[in-house]
């Protein structure tokens, strides 16, 4: 009754089922994955959030000798010193509320002679709207941030003298700066300040990872219980099937032993 499940068409239902489920749950596992990952991102940045703002001199380290980036990421700091416009870059492909834009770039001469670079913030469009920095000497605050990393199918930064880049890479901006930056960045903070608009901080949520987690692992089991219906109805089918089938002349029912059907 039963062999028809190692027909091939069946053969290859089972293994289209079995992968299908397999990948569901080990896509169940991935989710949680990232959820434990985004709260470990969450209790990093509350807790560095919630430390004493310092000057940016004292938190890096002095020069020679600076902290590790993922140390000191998210971190609020203060910094004293001068803007480069000549030195100004402007980070394309960026989006912000739902615009398109740039980010405006530009490193801050600290009084040690090190350069901070500082993302002042967003402009939509092209950056045509980028107001200058101010002269003079400035105090500014903001959340220090690590180097961006170029990912997976991102476009790499030509050599020479760029005014415009990809990413923050501070590795790749340090090759046209007159000085040595800082291992790290700034997010400006200025809730005054209009334009370029300041880059938000991140969001604490834990994101829609639980939720997806659970849809993945209830697809498995939806794709499963799919299967165990198939072959349940296939058999029932095939049951009743052999039954109202006729039998040859003289031969036994198949479901009755000859030995009931012979003659008196």
């Amino acid at each position: 009754m039963y062999r028809f499940l190692l027909r091939p068409r069946w053969l290859l239902f089972h293994a289209i089922v079995a992968l299908g489920v397999a990948g569901m749950v080990m896509l169940g596992f991935w989710q949680r994955s990232r959820l434990e990952d985004r709260r470990e991102f969450n209790a990093v940045v509350s807790a560095r959030a919630a430390e004493p703002i310092a000057p940016v001199e004292t938190v890096v380290g002095p020069p020679g000798s600076e902290a590790d980036p993922a140390s000191i990421a998210w971190r609020g700091v203060t910094a004293v010193g001068r803007y480069l416009p000549d030195e100004q870059v402007i980070i394309v492909n960026r989006s912000q509320a739902g615009r398109a834009g740039v980010n405006v770039v530009t490193p801050l001469e600290l009084a040690d002679g090190r350069l901070l670079i500082v993302n002042r913030g967003f402009v939509p469009g092209a950056g045509d709207l980028a107001t200058a920095p101010p002269e003079g000497v400035v105090e500014i605050a903001g959340r220090l941030r690590q180097s961006q990393p170029r990912r997976f199918g991102g476009l790499s930064d030509p050599e020479g003298e760029l005014t415009e880049m990809q990413r923050i890479d501070i590795a790749r901006m340090a090759e046209q700066l007159p000085a040595a930056p800082v291992p790290v960045y700034l997010d400006l903070v200025d809730p005054d300040q209009q334009l370029p608009v300041p880059v938000p901080a991140p969001s604490i949520d834990e994101g829609p990872h639980l939720s997806y987690m659970f849809q993945w692992w209830f697809f498995a089991g939806c794709a499963a219980v799919g299967w165990v219906v198939a072959v349940r109805r296939s058999i029932r089918s095939r049951r009743i099937s052999a039954a109202n089938e006729p039998t040859e002349a003289g031969s036994p029912p198949q479901d009755e032993p000859a030995s009931t059907m012979a003659a008196p």
